[in-house]
This record gives structure tokens, C-alpha cells and sequence, in this order.
């Protein structure tokens, strides 16, 4: 018993312990986002009314508000106020955008829940990344990222579950969002009570100073380019892949698609996957530089849409597709996550991380801006469309290999 305790703490990363308090409160705040995360997209179209292109451009609207949320969270995390009381602050916008979706009834009022919800994002992305920047080492810091992607993960796995049992039951939709507001509120108190800021500001860079520093850095923009690329496909998973698995996949013999029980039991494999690997993936990407391990990211997203396809097109077994295609699509999300985060903080000075990571994380506001309503548009197009959609997401993986070699040049000069 005393070798397998041994074994297993030499196997967990050895991080700071204020690392293993925020991944912790990250898990506990991704249990309420996996309640709504794939499901709000089944909801507003099949339950509310609205169009799959309208919750597409709602959802996408985010995008509008998490660049102010970014901009500000990224300033605000390298200012005065820091990187702990800015994240409280996301804690507290988020929770009030999900108490807004909540109520919805409107397109306005779904718009203003993900307006909301977008400025919350932005502003915590900065700040909870560069804190774990501040809390690592060089040595641990993709294992540190790695952690917190790992409790990300697992948080939302859990969610999944548990709002798939609860709708599978009560199909009480709305509260889900009620239960996702209340989660972010236990984060707000898990930070204000366990996390010290480490970080002090020595007023280096002011106001837009820091981030013209950042934007005039050509190895963060070439980066850039293929990151949106990469924030695009994640962002597939999450809103239009629910609803080709709804809509468009036949299940022989009624030919429907797949039951919301189902599609739960696929997500969880899926987040489960990513949770199981994480780790072990963080430690053997050591070997590689970032811009291989992206690279490698790349390939596999573009396997896994390849299989996608197969799920909607193949005349047998399309569950066994499906649950290759996410197994494969877990693979290309935790090579991207830790590698992504790691090499954008070796690019950034100390004193402009929350900077640096902010223009990383304006990569995910473009990619939420693109990937729904692109998504939601040919969702609602004739079935060959929807079909093919998945086939050119492959072709574009040649475009982000082409980038990353690029920036493997950029970086080894």
C-alpha cells in the first residue's frame, strides 16, 4: 500500500500547492459549464425556437464582448488591481450572464447572456493563466497548465453527466444555467479565500504600452494566425457538433439521430479521454518543441474530422465512428492545450504575461467569433453541406502545419 501512495504521488505533478487549490476551483467551476456547454445549442434551437444560425450568431456574439474582456483582462492582470482580484471579478460577471440565460425567452436577451458571458471569459482567461505562470517553474510549468486543463476537463466530464441524468429525467433545461451561475460563485470564493497574489506590478508598461509591445512581437503574431486556426475546431466540438450528431446522423432503423442519452455518453467518453491523457501527454510533449507538438495537435484534429464525417455519411455503425472521432479529437485537444499556453509565456516578459496572455486568449474570442456561426450556417444548410463542412475543416489542418513550420523557423533563429 505505502509503494502505490509512493507511486502515485511521484506520479502527480509536483506543482505549488496554490496551483492545486485553483485547479480545484476550476473543477468545481467547469462542473456547472458542462451542465450547459453542450446542451445550450439542443436547447435554444429545439426548445426556444430560435434558428440554429441565430444561436449560432448569438453564441458567436461573445466573441464581440470577450475582445473588451481580454483587452482589459490582460491589463488589469499586469496593472495595480493583479492577476487574483481580476479573476474574481470574471467570477462574478460569468455568474450573472448565466442567471441572464437562465431567463431567456428573447434572441436580445440571449445576446446579452452571451455578451455578458463573453466579458466574463475574457477577463479571466489572462488572469487565471498567468497566475499559473507566476505559481511554476520553467521545469513544471506544462505539467502546472497541464493540471489545470486535466480539472477543466474532469469538471466539465462531471457536468456533462450529471445535467445529461437531469435532463434525461426532468428536461429542465433553464436550470442548468442556474446551476452554472452557482458555480461560478464557488470559484469567487475559492480564490478570494486560498490564492495570494505572487505577482506585483513595478508600472513597467502602462495603459496600451504593454500590449504594443506584444502586438509588435512577430513570433506572438505568427503564432496568432495558427491558434485561431486551433480555437476554431475546439470550438466545433462544443456548438455544432451536438446538433450534426442531432440532426444529421441516421440511426438505423427509426433513421433519427442520436438520443440526447446517447450524445451524452459520447461527450463524457470524450471529456474522459481528455482528462485520462492529459497528464501523460504533458509529460512526453516535454521531448518536443511547442511548435512540434502543435503541429502534431494538428494532424490528429484533422483525423478526427475525418471521422466525424464518417459518423454522418457511413451506412453502419455510425456510434463506433463517433466514438473513434472524439476519442481521436481528445488527442488534438490536450497536445494543443498545455503547448499552446507554454510556449506563449516563454515569449512574454514577466512583468507583461497577463499581456501576452490575453492576446493569446483574443485568439479564442476570434475563433468563437468564426466557428459558430460558420457552424450554425451550414448546420442549417441541405445535409451534402453539412456533410462536407467536416471535410474542408481537414483540408485547412495543411494551412496550420504550413504556419508552424514557420514559426519552428522564427524560433530556432
Amino acid at each position: 500500500m505505502n509503494l502505490f501512495r509512493q507511486s502515485f504521488a511521484a506520479w502527480l505533478p509536483q506543482v505549488n500547492h496554490q496551483i492545486w487549490i485553483l485547479a480545484i476551483g476550476r473543477l468545481l467551476s467547469q462542473v456547472g459549464s458542462g451542465f450547459t456547454l453542450f446542451y445550450a445549442p439542443i436547447f435554444f434551437v429545439n426548445h426556444v425556437g430560435m434558428s440554429a444560425t441565430a444561436v449560432g450568431i448569438g453564441l458567436g456574439s461573445q466573441s464581440i464582448s470577450g475582445v473588451v474582456g481580454r483587452f482589459l483582462g490582460g491589463s488589469l492582470a499586469d496593472g495595480k488591481v493583479g492577476r487574483k482580484h481580476t479573476l474574481l471579478l470574471s467570477g462574478l460577471v460569468s455568474a450573472i450572464a448565466s442567471f441572464v440565460l437562465a431567463a431567456t425567452q428573447t434572441f436580445p436577451v440571449f445576446v446579452l447572456g452571451n455578451l455578458l458571458m463573453g466579458l466574463g471569459i475574457g477577463l479571466y482567461w489572462p488572469s487565471a493563466e498567468a497566475l499559473v505562470a507566476d505559481l511554476s517553474t520553467p521545469e513544471t510549468r506544462n505539467e502546472a497548465f497541464a493540471l489545470n486543463r486535466l480539472c477543466d476537463g474532469l469538471g466539465l466530464g462531471i457536468g456533462v453527466v450529471l445535467g445529461g441524468l437531469l435532463l434525461g429525467t426532468t428536461h429542465a433545461y433553464r436550470s442548468l444555467f442556474v446551476i452554472d451561475g452557482i458555480s461560478f460563485l464557488v470559484l469567487v470564493l475559492v480564490v478570494f479565500w486560498a490564492i495570494t497574489e505572487v505577482y506585483r506590478s513595478q508600472g513597467q508598461h502602462r495603459g496600451m504600452q504593454g500590449w504594443g509591445v506584444a502586438l509588435r512581437d512577430r513570433l506572438l503574431l505568427t503564432y496568432c494566425v495558427v491558434n485561431i486556426l486551433f480555437t476554431t475546431y475546439i470550438v466545433q466540438i462544443n456548438s455544432t457538433m451536438p446538433l450534426y450528431f442531432t440532426n444529421f446522423v441516421s440511426i438505423p432503423p427509426a433513421g433519427k439521430g442520436f438520443s440526447t442519452l446517447t450524445l451524452t455518453a459520447i461527450l463524457t467518453w470524450h471529456l474522459a479521454a481528455c482528462v485520462l491523457t492529459q497528464l501523460p501527454i504533458a509529460r512526453t510533449l516535454n521531448r518536443l518543441t511547442h511548435a512540434r507538438a502543435l503541429m502534431l495537435s494538428a494532424l490528429l484534429w484533422g483525423l478526427g474530422f475525418v471521422f466525424i464525417w464518417l459518423t454522418g455519411v457511413a451506412p453502419l455503425f455510425p456510434l463506433v465512428w463517433a466514438v473513434i472521432a472524439l476519442g481521436i479529437l481528445a488527442l488534438a485537444t490536450v497536445t494543443y492545450m498545455p503547448s499552446a499556453s507554454s510556449l506563449v509565456v516563454d515569449l512574454a516578459p514577466e512583468s507583461l504575461r497577463g499581456v501576452y496572455l490575453g492576446v493569446n486568449s483574443q485568439c479564442w474570442a476570434i475563433g468563437y467569433f468564426i466557428g459558430p456561426p460558420l457552424g450554425g450556417w451550414a448546420m442549417d444548410q441541405d445535409p451534402w453541406i453539412a456533410h462536407s463542412f467536416w471535410l474542408g475543416l481537414t483540408a485547412s489542418i495543411a494551412v496550420a502545419i504550413a504556419i508552424l513550420q514557420l514559426l519552428q523557423r522564427q524560433l530556432c533563429q
